[in-house]
C-alpha cells in the first residue's frame, strides 16, 4: 500500500501537444464519428431489409458493425471533449465502466472476425456441405458464444481491478481509460491483475489470429486448385474485405500489447489506438462495401424512389 489521498477520478490529456489545432481536429473526429455511425448502421439496415443478403456471411457482418457502433461510442465522446475543455476529467466508476465495455467489445471483435474466417473456410473449402452446416442455429450459436466469452473474459478480471484502492497519480496520458495507466494508479499490488492480463492477451489475440490464419491456409490452398481465373478471383473477392479488417485490427493491436514496453509508452500507444478504435471502425463498412456487388446492389435497390413507375 501507499499512502495517498484516494482518486475519486481521473483526468485525460488527449493530445496535449495540439494547441490551436483542437477545433479542426474536433469537427474531423466528429465528422468520423457520424460517419462510422452511419455506415456500420447502414450495413444492418440494409441486411435487415433485403431478404437476398439474409445468410451467415452478412449476419456476421451485422454484428461486426453493431459492435463497431458501440466500440466508438466508448471512446469518442470523452476524446471530443478533450478538445473543448481545458481539463477533461472522468469519475472513477466511469472510468472503470469505460476499459470494461472497451476492451469487452474489443474482445469480443476477435471472437466475430475468427467466426467469419470459420464461415468463409465452409463456404469455399466445404461448398456442398456449406449450407447444411453453417445452419441459422449454428450461426446463432456462434454469434451468441462471441460475445459471451468476450464478456466473461473482461468481467472476470473487471471484479479484481474494482477491488483495488486507487491513492497514486490520477492523470492518464491517453485519450481514453486504458489499463496501463490505471493500474499505475493503484496503492496496491497489481502484480496478479497483471500476470492475469497478459495471460488472457496472449491467448485471446494470438490464440484467435491463429485459427484465422490457419483457416486462410486452407482458403488459399482450395483455391489455388480451381482451374479457372475467373473462379479464383471471385473465391479471393470474398474473402478480401475479411482479410484486410483482419491485417489492420491485429497489427495495431499486437503493436500496442504485445511489445516489451507495451505500458511504458503510451505517446506511441495514442497513436496507434486512433487506428484501432476511431479509423478501423470508419473503415469497416467501405471496406465490405466498395468491393461487394451483392451490397451495392442492395444498396441501390434500397436508396431507389419506390413509387417510381415503369412506363408502360
Amino acid at each position: 500500500m501507499r499512502n495517498g489521498t484516494a482518486i475519486t477520478e481521473f483526468i485525460l490529456l488527449g493530445f496535449p501537444g495540439i494547441q490551436g489545432l483542437q477545433i479542426p481536429l474536433f469537427i474531423v473526429i466528429f465528422f468520423i464519428y457520424i460517419l462510422t455511425l452511419a455506415g456500420n448502421g447502414l450495413i444492418i439496415a440494409i441486411v435487415w431489409a433485403e431478404p437476398s443478403l439474409q445468410i451467415p456471411m452478412y449476419f456476421f457482418l451485422c454484428n461486426l458493425s453493431f459492435l463497431e457502433i458501440w466500440y466508438t461510442t466508448t471512446v469518442i465522446p470523452k476524446l471530443l471533449e478533450t478538445f473543448v475543455v481545458a481539463r477533461t476529467a472522468i469519475c472513477t466508476p466511469c472510468c472503470l465502466l469505460q476499459v470494461f465495455f472497451h476492451f469487452f467489445l474489443g474482445t469480443t471483435e476477435f471472437f466475430i472476425l475468427t467466426v467469419m474466417s470459420f464461415d468463409r473456410y465452409l463456404a469455399i473449402c466445404k461448398p456442398l456441405r456449406y449450407s447444411t452446416i453453417m445452419t441459422s442455429n449454428l450461426c446463432l450459436q456462434l454469434a451468441l458464444s462471441s460475445w459471451m466469452v468476450g464478456f466473461s473474459i473482461v468481467f472476470c478480471q473487471m471484479l479484481l481491478l474494482i477491488q483495488l484502492p486507487f491513492c497514486g497519480d490520477n492523470i492518464i496520458n491517453h485519450f481514453y481509460c486504458d489499463v496501463g495507466p490505471i493500474l499505475k494508479a493503484a496503492c496496491a499490488d497489481t502484480r496478479i491483475l497483471e500476470l492475469l492480463g497478459l495471460i488472457v492477451t496472449i491467448l485471446v489475440i494470438p490464440g484467435s489470429l491463429m485459427f484465422t490464419m490457419i483457416s486462410y491456409i486452407y482458403i488459399l490452398s482450395t483455391i489455388l486448385q480451381i482451374p479457372s481465373a475467373t473462379g479464383r478471383q471471385k473465391a479471393l473477392s470474398t474473402c478480401a474485405s475479411h482479410l484486410t479488417v483482419v491485417s489492420l485490427l491485429y497489427g495495431a493491436v499486437l503493436f500496442m500489447y504485445l511489445r516489451p514496453t507495451a505500458h511504458s509508452s503510451f505517446k506511441i500507444n495514442k497513436v496507434v489506438s486512433v487506428l484501432n478504435t476511431i479509423l478501423t471502425p470508419l473503415l469497416n463498412p467501405f471496406i465490405y462495401t466498395i468491393r461487394n456487388k451483392e451490397v451495392k446492389r442492395a444498396l441501390r435497390k434500397a436508396m431507389a424512389c419506390p413509387n417510381t413507375r415503369h412506363p408502360e
